[in-house]
């Protein structure tokens, strides 16, 4: 019923930067309120000073994407970044058995709830972990449902963000309703936020998204990633500030 474009091609590196590639996914469905609504997904791969390879929310795994991982570097670590990024970790770990697995708070507890077996090394927290924290900086963002870690990779200058901002382009939606939905929530490119329904889960939170905010900012970022949606190419700071006015207010 409700079908998007993806951003082709897919499974291929796509350089933003020095030592910095997204690789954009298939469509998955979301469950949401008894439907099954298109996300394209998208991941964020960081080959780090020694080599080894840092990859946040990783995507559907297959050979094509394998061998274009393989060619970058050894994978180190695999992020699942917040409690609805994480079911491909398992097919990555049994193809990387050596990778460490990091998650955020509230994915182990949620991945059992939807009878995901998965396990992970540790849980992220407010400060960057030690195998990366020369080259890539983290804040944690905290909900009652959603925790979502934010990184930042110093080199490329690039914010690396998961659902926080949502920036759906309409001449890829197909379905008229899913297009009227997404505008309602506010995750219409080039308008892209924090989807309205989602901000709920912040509602006793939000002196610490404001600060997580406030923090991303000074980064300077020059690049935003999403893992919906166009990412922010230009503009980064002004984009941050106005997609996330509804809470530095």
């Amino acid at each position: 019923m409700f079908t998007v474009d993806t951003y082709t091609p897919l499974d291929q590196a796509k350089p933003i930067g020095k030592d910095i590639w997204i690789f954009d996914g298939p469509v998955i469905g979301f469950k949401y309120a008894g439907l099954k609504l298109p996300f394209p997904t998208r991941m964020t791969v960081i080959r780090l000073a020694d080599g080894k390879l840092f990859v946040h929310s990783p995507i559907r795994l297959n050979e094509v994407l394998k061998a274009e991982i393989d060619a970058l570097g050894e994978v180190a670590y695999l992020i699942a970044p917040n409690t609805i990024h994480y079911a491909s970790v398992p097919d990555w770990q049994k193809a990387y058995p050596n990778a460490k697995a990091f998650c955020a708070p509230g994915v182990i507890k949620r991945a059992k709830s939807v009878g995901i077996a998965v396990s992970f090394d540790a849980e992220l927290a407010d400060t960057a972990e030690t195998e990366w924290a020369s080259e890539i900086e983290q804040v944690m963002v905290r909900g009652s449902y959603l925790n979502e870690a934010v990184f930042f990779h110093t080199a490329s200058k690039t914010l690396i963000l998961t659902d926080l901002i949502e920036n759906f382009e309409a001449p890829k939606i197909k379905s008229p309703i899913w297009r009227f939905m997404v505008k309602m929530v506010g995750t219409m490119a080039p308008h892209g936020s924090t989807p309205r329904d989602m901000r709920l889960t912040f509602a006793g939170h939000k002196d610490g998204l404001r600060k997580a905010v406030e923090t991303m900012i000074a980064w300077t970022p020059e690049y935003v990633v999403l893992a919906h949606g166009k990412c922010y190419a230009q503009n980064a700071v002004n984009e941050l500030k106005r997609a996330f006015s509804w809470v530095l207010k």
